[in-house]
């Protein structure tokens, strides 16, 4: 029997990542179950619904009973499932923290309890928060900095999972760079995919904190790096965090504008820059490691998720560029 013969589950499977997890692995031959409980009301797989390698379970991480039900059989965990962003976080805090830290620590104890050796947990790097230089790098040695509610839950799980690590049990920590690009289930609220939507339709864009750094990455790549991490041996990977980007795609919003308006001159004077540093988080991320470990290098850049989503907008695939469905 090879990996491919028992399923890999995916928490949160229908969101922007996960539906684009989802169709990699099924297209590679893997068979996945998702357990998401679609809050966003999305229908991201209904383009795979009639493979034969994908079940669907329509329900919430929160419930323990489902998720040991969900985890029967199950060769490797992708834990996605989250409270997504540091808006949809604070909005509501006692809901992110039940789902983002006790019910991933429970999903945790259940997969370790039921010998799932492979467990990877999408995290982020905003838990780096801000750089102590202008001019320097973090990586996965520096220093955790949260500074949202979103990523100290983050750090909790992180600290969580490694306390759990043993002969049995070897959690992989992800730490995702900001999300870009076409999803099944996509979305407006992210910084590249936003500006260029508000940009595509002719409205106005006031641009915060323009000096402010941060990491970028595809969503096909990160996807890509979910299945090489199933694939990974695991002296190379486990009990390990991983910054999952590429160093090249580390960019100032300033510079963020610049690329869409070369897609969308016509569009300059609607830009406007305004002084109010209200997100305190600035970082710049080396992703040395992912490269040397696994041989990762991105297939996809700023400009592919641009034209993209300017793509959707001119050929109607996305209307109201407003629309809760697009948000988290």
């Amino acid at each position: 029997m090879t990996q491919n013969d028992f399923p890999i589950l995916i928490t949160g499977g229908a969101g922007y990542i996960g539906s684009v997890l989802v169709g990699q692995l099924l297209s590679n031959n893997y068979r996945v179950r998702v357990i998401d409980n679609l809050m966003h009301q999305q229908d991201s797989l209904k383009l795979f619904c009639d493979n034969e390698n994908l079940e669907i379970v329509d329900g919430d991480i929160r419930n323990e009973t489902l998720v040991k039900q969900a985890l029967e059989g199950i060769s490797a965990v992708v834990h996605l499932a989250a409270i997504v962003g540091d808006p949809a976080c604070e909005k509501d805090r006692q809901l992110a923290t039940a789902v983002n830290k006790e019910a991933s620590q429970s999903l945790s104890t259940l997969a370790k309890e039921q010998k799932i050796k492979r467990f990877i947990f999408a995290s982020t790097c905003s838990n780096y928060g801000k750089m102590e230089t202008k001019d320097g790098y973090v990586d996965e040695n520096s220093e955790l900095k949260p500074v949202s509610h979103y990523a100290r839950l983050k750090v909790d799980f992180e600290e969580f999972l490694f306390s759990q690590k043993s002969a049995s049990f070897s959690p992989v920590i992800l730490r995702f760079a900001t999300a870009y690009g076409m999803s099944p289930r996509p979305r407006l609220d992210l910084t590249v995919n936003e500006f260029t939507a508000v940009l595509a339709v002719g409205e106005k864009l006031e641009i915060y904190g323009a000096d402010f750094w941060r990491p970028y990455c595809h969503t096909q790549d990160i996807a890509r790096v979910c299945q090489l991490m199933l694939e990974a041996d695991e002296s190379m990977v486990a009990t390990q965090a991983f910054n999952v980007g590429d160093t090249s795609e580390n960019f100032q919003k300033k510079t963020l504008i610049e690329l869409i308006l070369k897609e969308l001159p016509e569009a300059a004077d609607k830009v406007l820059f305004v002084a109010k540093d209200e997100d305190p988080r600035d970082y710049r991320v080396n992703f040395d490691k992912i490269q040397k470990t696994l041989g990762y290098s991105k297939t996809k850049t700023i400009s592919n998720g641009i034209c993209e989503y300017i793509e959707a907008i001119k050929s109607g695939a996305i209307t109201d560029i407003h629309a809760q469905q697009y948000r988290n």
